[in-house]
């Protein structure tokens, strides 16, 4: 089975208060506009046309260097007349008329890709099927109509229906798929006799039933799949729901949450088992999580690889990093983009790195930076050590090798190498460098002053 997609993304959005188009706003980390792009994706559509109007521009230049989101052939709809007249406007980039046509829209962004492959096996069979639900909250959507046998005969808006009609409690989402053929003849049949003087896609349905097309309906129970965005508050809403969704999914494979409403999945996460993540634990990006992993409470980690038996205390800032097996962050630590921790390495509180390996069992444990650096194995780096890596000008990389021992209080002027087994004196500052397992000591003699005073208050 052929399949084409149609995605609507010519809407003002102006309930958003924003000049930014509405389908460009992020949830999960993500613009509505991908999520939806993502779930056609899985459908392995030959082509995806994206019909946008409003800032037109912004959503294309967003999108052009995107590698994620299949073939996009770009629409313009320069008047918005209906959604009727949407889809018209992708009709000349459908030319297999037995394909199915499926049709989304940019602001609905949790749309699962189960519930799209329903429907387009309905469409194959029947020529057009369109995705209800049945809901206690009917106001303002599209009712389902159907006869005495069940069969969907029409799709009336709330502004066109009958008191009788409003009391429906089956709405229409407006996701609809349809063969190619069908969809192009009904289209040609549309017109603006309606209250809102537009181009309603809905009407396909009524003007395929008189022409003797029996119209396939799926049913779904999950409203917020199908729920669209038109405020900022509707998309708090969804975020939530996406968060509790996704924090189900890892509960399930075994992961411990410690609050599933208190965690925040913003891209790609793997978990291994038995890892627990406490509250306010926020995953951004791609990350892989593995065994037997502790991530303490208000921790982010972005885009970023974790190892087995790995601990992250509290409060840590991780991105763009890579921590192996056994080893230990935190609290308040802060490992920035490049940095790599061999196995049972310890990064300690109020530590920052950037650009820095640290080898098997190597510790950083208090109060120190940490960058453009390369320390071996068996390392200790005292509290307070810094590494000066940038002139004003330049960056320079600074190199300490298997069991040398930083006194706290050093400051290693880049580019500079510590030896094997060599020691820096507490206070120092090393601007050359040390052999191995040499004593270096750097700093002026101590000179004591008798007879002192101290400065009083004036």
């Amino acid at each position: 089975m052929n399949t084409d997609v149609i995605v609507l993304a010519a809407g003002k959005g102006t309930r958003m208060y924003s000049d930014k188009p509405k389908v460009l706003h992020e949830l999960a980390g993500r613009p509505m506009l991908t999520h939806v792009l993502h779930a056609a994706r899985q459908l392995q559509a030959r082509k995806t046309c994206v019909v946008t109007g409003f800032q037109s521009d912004l959503i294309r230049n967003h999108y052009s260097s995107a590698n994620d989101v299949g073939n996009l052939v770009w629409v313009m709809q320069s008047e918005q007349l209906g959604t009727g007249h949407a889809v018209m406007q992708a009709v000349p980039e459908l030319t297999d008329d037995d394909a199915i046509v499926l049709i989304l829209y940019g602001d609905v962004p949790l749309i699962q890709p189960e519930s799209l492959r329903g429907l387009t096996e309905l469409a194959e069979t029947h020529g057009i099927a369109v995705l209800t639900l049945q809901t206690e909250n009917p106001f303002g959507l599209g009712r389902i109509l159907r006869n005495d046998d069940g069969h969907v005969v029409g799709i009336v808006e709330e502004k066109d229906a009958t008191d009788e009609q409003r009391q429906i409690k089956e709405i229409n989402t407006g996701i609809m798929a349809f063969r190619a053929g069908l969809l192009k003849k009904t289209l040609t049949q549309l017109n603006t006799n309606n209250a809102q003087g537009e181009y309603y896609l809905t009407d396909t349905v009524a003007i395929a039933n008189a022409a003797g097309v029996t119209i396939a309906a799926l049913q779904t129970q999950d409203e917020h799949q199908v729920q669209g965005v038109n405020n900022r508050l509707q998309l708090a809403e969804l975020e939530r729901a996406y968060q509790t969704r996704k924090a189900r999914e890892l509960a399930l494979k075994g992961v411990t949450i410690m609050d599933p409403g208190r965690v925040d999945i913003r891209g790609e996460v793997t978990i291994g088992r038995d890892s627990m993540l406490d509250i306010n634990v926020i995953l951004q990006g791609k990350v892989s999580i593995g065994d037997n992993v502790v991530i303490g409470p208000n921790v982010t980690i972005i885009d970023s690889s974790i190892g087995n038996n790995v601990h992250i205390l509290a409060n840590s800032h991780i991105e763009g990093a890579t921590l192996s097996d056994s080893s230990h962050v935190g609290p308040f630590a802060r490992l920035r983009p490049g940095t790599a921790l061999g196995t049972g390495s310890k990064i300690g509180n109020f530590v920052e790195t950037k650009k820095a390996t640290l080898g098997t069992g190597s510790k950083v444990n208090h109060l120190s930076y940490i960058g453009d650096s390369e320390i071996g194995e068996h390392v200790n780096v005292g509290a307070g050590t810094i590494t000066c890596n940038y002139d004003g000008v330049n960056k320079a990389k600074t190199v300490i090798k298997d069991g040398a021992f930083i006194g706290s209080n050093t400051a290693l002027v880049a580019p500079v190498t510590v030896g094997r087994q060599a020691t820096v004196a507490a206070g120092s500052v090393i601007t050359s460098d040390v052999p191995d397992k040499d004593l270096a000591v750097a700093r002026g003699r101590q000179k004591n002053i008798s007879g002192w005073q101290r400065p009083v208050k004036k």
